[in-house]
């Protein structure tokens, strides 16, 4: 499992960095698909939900040092979700691309409900997204059409990104 959790923490912190450095060049209407919860989601369903809370805390405490949130929002928001996906492993059969496209998008507005949730609670310089903007909705469109395409590339990680017991 440690092995798994590595190896997805570098994948995730390298699309942190491409999606800070690159993708914001190329943001569709300054929407830019969060590869990094993508990676985490297929990380999370493949391997269950202690390797999706550890994968997602230790990747949003990185994820924390490279964003303007306060330190511990990512790790926390991402340890919710890794958790949350990772019970859903072997319920269903994971398809080419309908199910990574629903997992995506129910994975962001879980992510947007929690953030919400921080935002409420916490309210001093936290982000937050507003549920009747367009923007949250063009994200999980975004990250609902890039699920496919990100969980085909990962398929070529099988390797190293799922636990020994499963290969």
């Amino acid at each position: 499992m440690s092995r798994t959790v590595g190896w997805a923490t570098v994948l995730i912190i390298i699309a942190g960095i491409i999606q800070s450095s690159l993708l914001s060049k190329i943001a569709i209407f300054h929407v830019i698909p969060d590869l990094a919860l993508i990676i985490l989601v297929y990380v999370s369903y493949v391997n269950g939900s202690m390797t999706g809370q550890i994968t997602g805390f230790v990747s949003g405490i990185f994820l924390d040092f490279l964003s303007f949130a306060p330190f511990g929002f990512n790790a926390l928001s991402r340890t919710i979700i890794g958790s949350l996906v990772g019970l859903l492993k072997g319920t269903f059969f994971l398809d080419i691309v309908i199910f990574p496209a629903l997992l995506c998008a129910g994975a962001t507005i879980i992510k947007a409900i929690i953030i919400a949730i921080i935002h409420f609670l916490f309210n001093a310089n936290t982000p937050a997204y507003h549920f009747t903007n367009n923007m949250l909705w063009i994200e999980v469109a975004i990250n609902a059409a890039s699920g496919p395409f990100v969980f085909a590339f990962l398929k070529l990680f099988k390797k190293i990104l799922m636990s020994r017991k499963e290969n």
